[in-house]
């Protein structure tokens, strides 16, 4: 979201209430709704209509940390009241703050709004979060959320308006595998040596969306077609919604349109005695996150199901940026990155049979949607320059991972305070302290914009022997 206009500088604010929609009802006797503490929220803009049918901006907004499904869409202008609702000022103090046209009436109503939404601290909220937290321990393996809307989506492009639930399940696994192929074959057509000689210890691969990182999942993951198969992966990947401000692990398996790969109960018995419940504490933050998910449907596509019919099993963990403080989780609670990683490497040398570290990794996040006031498509030379900038940024980092300097790539990124918004720090360094690996070999390396140009995150694909 933009920064909010200073105090007096913005139109008056518009009454967030449209005709028409659903009225949300203000609780006078509700403390939380008297002081409100706003969660951390995602704004974006959407096209709306005023009442007489004119096309407006609007701002919507969404739960960062994904608990709540809702979203709300006010006028651009509410976005300087969010900073006020810090759980400090009571209405009319904001009231009193803004000026500009607020009323307190329209405050309430706003205020309900958020609350309904579970936006704000409170029982709502709770609530909310407690069925949430339910609902995960309930099943032992998490549903396909990511993966399922692309094995969909093929299908759906395949027969347009024909496509229904029926089609969608019946094909949409068959019509996946067959996209890995040819993108593998694609990847490695021009590959002096298309696979390697025996399972890597680990692998670097992106987690963003596959239309724009195929040649990287393609490049690594097809090298491995020939290779043993490992009896295990643990899968290290980056928190992008959840509350954990360390490590976070997962003790559920994952479900994709290619079937299920089960938890590794040895490794999350192993690692909760070395480090406790608390290495857990946070696993609903596993619920919504891709970085994890998006590497099953490779794994069981290239491994396949053994003579008992099981997937590879799998242990996943989301890992903090070390850049941030040190290597302590951001708010001192949690695990940290050190304790982690020796508990890991312990675990890994006491297991019979070959196991396989996925490191989950998106590098840079530029462009106008992270807030950079650059274009990212375009041959202007200020355009790419700032490209290139982007990708000898990347580069210069990517070499200390293959150089495996660690230490040495936190130090970096601490120092520039991470330029690019490389979001995967963590889980790459967390993989080479684990593993100590005598030899790191590159594969792929691209930038992606999406076709608006309001965003470009780059990622790499490596092989760690």
């Amino acid at each position: 979201m933009s920064n909010p206009p200073s105090p007096g500088s913005a139109s008056p604010v518009p009454d967030p209430g449209q005709p028409g929609k659903q009225a949300f009802v203000f609780n006078p006797h509700a403390g939380h709704q008297q002081r409100p503490r706003l969660r951390p929220l995602r704004g974006f803009p959407v096209q709306g209509q005023t009442p007489d049918g004119q096309a407006v901006q609007m701002l919507g907004l969404v739960d960062a940390r994904q608990v709540s499904e809702k979203m709300v869409i006010v006028p651009p202008a509410v976005q300087h009241l969010l900073p006020l609702m810090d759980g400090s000022r009571g209405l009319d103090d904001i009231v009193g703050q803004v000026g500009r046209g607020l009323t307190r009436k329209m405050l309430e109503d706003l205020v309900a709004q958020f609350d309904d939404a579970a936006f704000l601290e409170g029982p709502v909220f709770d609530a909310l979060m407690k069925q949430t937290r339910e609902e995960f321990d309930a099943s032992a393996n998490l549903p396909p959320a990511s993966t399922a809307a692309f094995a969909d989506a093929l299908v759906n492009h395949a027969h347009g308006d024909k496509a229904n639930d029926e089609l969608r399940a019946a094909e949409g696994p068959r019509r996946m595998r067959e996209t890995f192929d040819q993108w593998m074959n694609k990847a490695l057509e021009s590959v002096e040596k298309p696979s390697f000689d025996a399972l890597p210890r680990a692998i670097v691969a992106p987690h963003v969306d596959y239309s724009r990182g195929w040649q990287n999942y393609a490049g690594v993951y097809g090298q491995m077609r020939v290779c043993d198969r490992p009896k295990r992966v643990v899968i290290l990947g980056t928190n992008h919604f959840g509350f954990g401000t360390g490590v976070v692990g997962c003790d559920k398996g994952y479900t994709t349109p290619l079937g299920t790969c089960e938890a590794d109960g040895q490794i999350i018995s192993a690692m909760r005695a070395r480090l406790g419940d608390v290495l857990f504490e946070h696993r609903t933050d596993h619920e919504r996150e891709h970085s994890v998910e998006l590497q099953i449907p490779w794994i069981q596509h290239i491994f396949g199901q053994d003579e008992h019919g099981e997937f590879p099993r799998v242990f996943g963990v989301l890992v903090h940026d070390p850049a941030a403080n040190n290597g302590q989780p951001y708010d001192g609670n949690g695990v940290a990155l050190e304790p982690f990683v020796e508990a890991l490497r312990a675990t890994l040398s006491e297991l019979e049979g070959p196991t396989l570290v996925v490191s989950s990794a998106d590098l840079s996040h530029v462009g106008p949607a992270f807030g950079d006031q650059k274009k990212i498509l375009g041959d202007e030379q200020e355009t790419v320059q700032f490209r290139n900038g982007v990708m000898q940024h990347d580069m210069t980092m990517l070499r200390l991972v293959q150089e495996r300097k660690p230490a040495d790539l936190v130090s970096a990124m601490a120092w520039q305070q991470n330029p690019t918004r490389w979001c995967s720090t963590g889980n790459l360094v967390a993989s080479l302290m684990t593993l100590k690996p005598e030899r790191v070999q590159m594969i792929g390396y691209q930038a992606s914009a999406d076709p608006q140009g309001a965003s470009m995150v780059s990622s790499a694909s490596m092989a760690f022997f």
